[in-house]
């Protein structure tokens, strides 16, 4: 069977560990991001989402790729997380956030929706930051807010085709990005992991196990689903 996985930003984190997940199932995967995904399998397209011009310099590439598979699941996974509050956000900034986060996924659905056949998925990857807020994460907490109003009007536009879209919202993952965010400060982490009922950080493995479980799973169509081990209320 032809299945094919397109993903953004699958050079590293969450992004790897769901291509790796996708072809174990036997899908051929796409990778769109300016870093390549070293795994071997994959067909690596070199693609900086932030440029807004990235449609007319790579569509064509993107489609021929793709070709016309029985079943073909989007994962938007590439992400900004940028540090800034209210009071000092740059509207230029925003913008960027936005236009990877956000403007970039709906460009890829008008450019793929047509390539989809009865049984193929949109996943985007949202985050527990997308059902509430910190501070000093001001554009990403936005973009991540969005992300998920995304899905609901995909899950509203695409009633009738047999297509299904969900929402993942990973909680703190052990990732590059986390790890750049938060910086090398060990009572951060430890400030983290006690407000997790588990106790500790998800992995990228289980992200990517969630997300092949939303994409396989049409009853979830429209659902927001939280990964994130568990947040204990204060």
């Amino acid at each position: 069977m032809n299945q094919v996985l397109v993903i953004s930003g699958a050079s590293k984190g969450i992004g790897w560990a769901t291509a790796k997940r996708y072809l174990q199932a036997g899908f051929r995967v796409i990778n769109l991001s300016r870093s390549p995904c070293e795994l071997p399998e994959v067909s690596n397209l070199s693609v900086d989402l932030l440029d807004p011009n990235w449609e007319q310099q790579h569509t064509d590439a993107l489609l021929d790729l793709v070709g016309e598979p029985e079943k073909l699941v989007l994962v938007h996974n590439a992400a900004m997380m940028t540090k800034e509050t209210v009071q000092t956000l740059e509207s230029e900034t925003l913008r960027r956030v936005m236009e990877l986060n956000v403007v970039a996924p709906a460009a890829l659905n008008r450019l793929l929706i047509p390539r989809m056949k009865t049984g193929s998925s949109i996943i985007y990857i949202s985050s527990t930051l997308g059902r509430k807020a910190v501070a000093n994460t001001h554009a990403y907490v936005v973009s991540k807010h969005a992300a998920i109003g995304q899905m609901r009007a995909t899950c509203q536009d695409l009633a009738g085709t047999l297509i299904h879209t969900a929402a993942v919202c990973p909680g703190f993952t052990e990732t590059e990005m986390l790890k750049e965010h938060l910086g090398a400060h060990p009572e951060v982490y430890q400030q983290i992991t006690a407000g997790i009922a588990h106790k500790r950080l998800a992995q990228p493995e289980e992200i990517a196990e969630t997300i092949w479980f939303a994409s396989q799973n049409p009853v979830l169509n429209g659902a927001i689903i939280d990964a994130n081990l568990g947040q204990i209320e204060v």
